[in-house]
């Protein structure tokens, strides 16, 4: 249990939020959302401790352990894998080096014999003995093969250390657990691991992420961090984001009868709850709406950007043809071979593999911007494309304003391209802003805005939803799935491949797998697991 009295957090004259008294209880896992900016992650940097708030109290329950997931990955690389997760629980870790050293002692006394036996006795409690093989499985649940599991940190890979990190957090099983963007860097089979090991964690868990499908999976409440407040919700955030669109609705209706919206959203929420109630989600578990009050419902004050994909012509029935395409990496290792495929009229087709140099190696040759190793590809005539590279780097090496920049990739006036940046959320002098000093988030929006700007009928998208906030991610989803031409996009984002595609290829070493079927479907289908080892040599 975690309790906030009254905390405020201020920056110099900057208030991020004020009188917070909130608590989070045992077997509950509070999703913290926001604006870029608004305080997620300060928020759990002053439950941590790693934060001073300017103001108030942050209290656990009586003997309760806390575990933060470290964002330093650099920390621990002289120690082995192994013992950096077992690091993770501090109490136990300690007591281990503790008996370590007492029973390398050359003079062993009475007395010493007396302090290990108590020593013994806490370790057992603990669950001690079987500490490492526990150490073990939640590496290896988390895709770090046991050939590694003694390995220094300092000779494993970024995304390794990511999920060191996180196996760490969750060692032990701390009563309190506080983790920052936990999905970043790891492939969706590993986010759905975790889905399923924090479906059955009956402690407290804060957990800030942009991840919609992992926040609806495993969250029975929101917090909401909205100018200034710190606003508790129960429900996911699905039901967070459609609840406040209702309310927002209504609150522009002003002719309906009081009467008429309370039914309106009572009606809303026996919908939700009888969705919910058929998932196998842990929000069913845990019965996130039993005790929900409709008056807690309110309109969102957060904005979303004006996302909206035009086609300037229809497509013809030639797409795009592709014929026994290879691609190998520098060092020559295959991404991909002996792939064909036809995209036909109205496909939305996501690309997905093990590695995924593959998909932006893909991308890359039928936007011409690469050498295949074999095959051939072939446009239609009647095809226009609008492209979305995984690196945009090279587009803003440049001292260019945004409307500057901008008007490069379109026709109109000053006034029309400050409009089509208003649209995405680029207000007042933000437009005059260098493109060279952007951030991660607003370099998307602003390629987003170019693509917009091409009016395509074929949208090719690499990871469209990184360093995006959940406002942007959910405009971006939301038009793509109206989009009438055709769409092929790579993605970590469950949600967004869920709902987007109607096509699914996935890109091996030895040809492709190809379906026409939901995503959700695909990764639980016995056959293709069976085909997927097939075609990855394994």
């Amino acid at each position: 249990m975690i309790t906030l009295s009254n905390l405020a957090i201020q920056f110099g004259k900057r208030v991020l939020y004020k009188d917070v008294n909130m608590k989070f209880t045992n077997g509950n896992i509070y999703g913290v959302i926001g604006a870029n900016g608004a305080g997620k992650s300060t928020l759990l940097k002053a439950i941590s401790g790693e934060l001073e708030p300017t103001k108030g109290i942050v209290e656990l329950g009586p003997g309760e352990r806390l575990s933060v997931l470290s964002q330093d990955h650099f920390k621990y690389d002289q120690f082995t894998v192994l013992d950096t997760v077992l690091m993770g629980h501090t109490v136990l870790w300690d007591i281990m080096k503790e008996r370590e050293a007492l029973y390398a002692k050359e003079d062993f006394s009475d007395e010493d014999g007396i302090k290990v036996a108590e020593l013994e006795d806490k370790f057992a409690e603990m669950g001690g003995y079987n500490a490492e093989s526990d150490a073990a499985a939640l590496l290896s649940g988390l895709g770090i093969k046991e050939d590694k599991h003694y390995s220094l940190m300092g000779d494993l890979s970024g995304k390794e250390k990511v999920r060191v990190m996180l196996a760490k957090a969750l060692f032990g099983e701390p009563d309190n657990l506080l983790l920052d963007e936990p999905t970043n860097d790891l492939d969706l089979d590993t986010v759905q691991w975790l889905e399923s090991y924090l479906s059955e964690f009956e402690h407290t868990v804060l957990v800030v992420s942009h991840d919609r499908h992992f926040l609806d999976s495993v969250c029975t409440h929101t917090v909401d961090i909205d100018f200034g407040k710190v606003t508790l919700f129960a429900g996911n955030y699905s039901f967070w984001y459609e609840s406040s669109q209702l309310a927002l609705r209504q609150a522009q209706n002003q002719k309906a009868k009081a009467e008429e919206k309370r039914k309106e959203l009572e009606e809303f929420i026996r919908r939700f709850s009888a969705n919910v109630s058929k998932s196998k989600q842990t929000t069913s578990r845990k019965k996130m709406l039993e005790k929900l009050n409709v008056e807690e419902i309110r309109p969102s004050t957060r904005k979303y950007p004006g996302i909206i994909f035009q086609m300037e012509r229809e497509p013809g029935n030639q797409i795009l043809e592709v014929e026994n395409l290879k691609a190998t990496t520098d060092d020559g290792t295959v991404l991909f071979d002996n792939v064909s495929f036809t995209v036909e009229k109205g496909d939305k087709i996501v690309f997905l593999s093990r590695d995924p140099r593959a998909m932006t190696a893909l991308f890359e040759i039928i936007n011409g911007n690469r050498e295949a190793q074999g095959g051939t590809f072939n446009w239609g005539v009647t095809i226009t494309t609008a492209y979305l590279p995984l690196d945009n780097t090279k587009f803003f090496e440049s001292e260019l304003n945004l409307v500057d920049w901008l008007s490069q990739f379109g026709e109109g006036n000053e006034v029309y391209f400050k409009s089509f940046l208003g649209r995405m959320l680029f207000s007042g002098e933000e437009v005059l802003k260098k493109v060279n000093v952007l951030s991660g988030g607003e370099k998307m929006r602003c390629m987003i805005a170019r693509m917009q700007l091409k009016n395509a009928n074929c949208l090719i998208l690499d990871t469209p939803t990184n360093h995006l906030d959940l406002e942007s991610i959910q405009a971006f989803n939301n038009n793509l799935k109206l989009f009438k031409g055709n769409i092929l996009f790579a993605s970590h984002d469950h949600e967004f491949i869920e709902t987007v595609s109607n096509r699914i290829i996935e890109l091996t070493p030895h040809g492709t797998i190809d379906k026409m079927m939901e995503y959700d479907e695909y990764i639980s289908d016995e056959h293709i697991k069976e085909l997927k080892a097939k075609m990855y040599g394994c």
